[in-house]
């Protein structure tokens, strides 16, 4: 037994015969200590809500709980793992409520409840196959600032990297750009391949991001988003050539935003690209 009463997730694991899916994306941590750390580095947690994507045997949703959270919303997609997740709920007097469904799909403030003014953190170990579409969803959100107040997120540490990756670097693209654009990153510790079952072939890390609140002439974020991946999309080709796909002449547009025509997406800062999106708005 560990010191919340539940068994090793080892033997969770075996009790519920729940073998890792690879079409699923899922690898499993079983260490609690090292949950407890991830939750700790999410910072204080005690009075918060946590939202949690595939939990699987809930080893980190353990460790959310041990650091003090006062409610865990959780939605896993693999109907395994339900029953080892309600026994968890059951352990901590049901202050974790499961979902069974695609997180992709699921309106977040709406499984969570009132959201205004209440202090939300996304905390998961993302599924390999769709953590980067989950981070584009949450990052290109509508309204700004969003519900959560943070994200403490495990990613491939390539993908780490891409979300932290400044100008002129071969990871710099497109989910730098809407990441850093509308939020503070950084990568705390990486994880090593033998803290999971089965341990898959990459080192995973821990990324923190912390949204700010957007500029007051900040651009559209639609329109901001298509420029970036016109942009992105060709890498290769000068921005002559690449924005020619938003259907417009580019050269005005980069002439008045201060940009060369010869320049590539990847010379491009952040602040560039606002600006680029403000001259398509006008």
């Amino acid at each position: 037994m560990n010191n919340d009463g539940l068994p090793p997730l080892r033997d969770v694991i075996n009790k519920y015969d729940l073998r890792a899916k690879k079409a699923l994306g899922q690898n499993f941590l079983t260490d609690l200590n090292l949950t407890q750390k991830i939750a700790r580095a999410a910072g204080n947690l005690q009075n918060s809500i946590v939202y949690e994507v595939g939990p699987g045997p809930g080893a980190l949703t353990r460790g959310l709980l041990m650091q003090g959270a006062s409610r865990v919303v959780a939605v896993e997609m693999d109907h395994r793992c339900i029953e080892a997740l309600n026994d968890v709920s059951k352990a901590y007097n049901g202050a974790l409520t499961v979902f069974h469904g695609n997180a992709l799909e699921i309106d977040e403030c709406e499984l969570i409840g009132d959201t205004e003014d209440k202090d939300i953190h996304i905390i998961a170990n993302l599924p390999y196959n769709v953590g980067t579409a989950l981070l584009v969803k949450w990052m290109t959100a509508q309204k700004w600032k969003p519900w959560f107040s943070s994200l403490t997120l495990m990613f491939q540490k390539e993908v780490g990297m891409r979300i932290v990756a400044e100008p002129r670097s071969k990871a710099y693209g497109r989910l730098s750009v809407l990441c850093q654009y509308r939020a503070d990153v950084e990568i705390l510790f990486d994880i090593p391949r033998q803290a999971f079952i089965p341990p898959p072939k990459v080192t995973s890390s821990i990324v923190h991001i912390t949204p700010r609140s957007e500029a007051v002439d900040a651009p559209k974020q639609k329109i901001l988003e298509r420029v970036v991946s016109a942009a992105f999309n060709q890498r290769r080709k000068m921005l002559r050539a690449s924005l020619k796909a938003l259907g417009t002449d580019p050269s005005p547009k980069l002439y008045a935003a201060g940009i060369l025509e010869t320049a590539r997406a990847e010379e491009l800062s952040v602040e560039d690209f606002s600006k680029l999106a403000l001259e398509y708005q006008s």
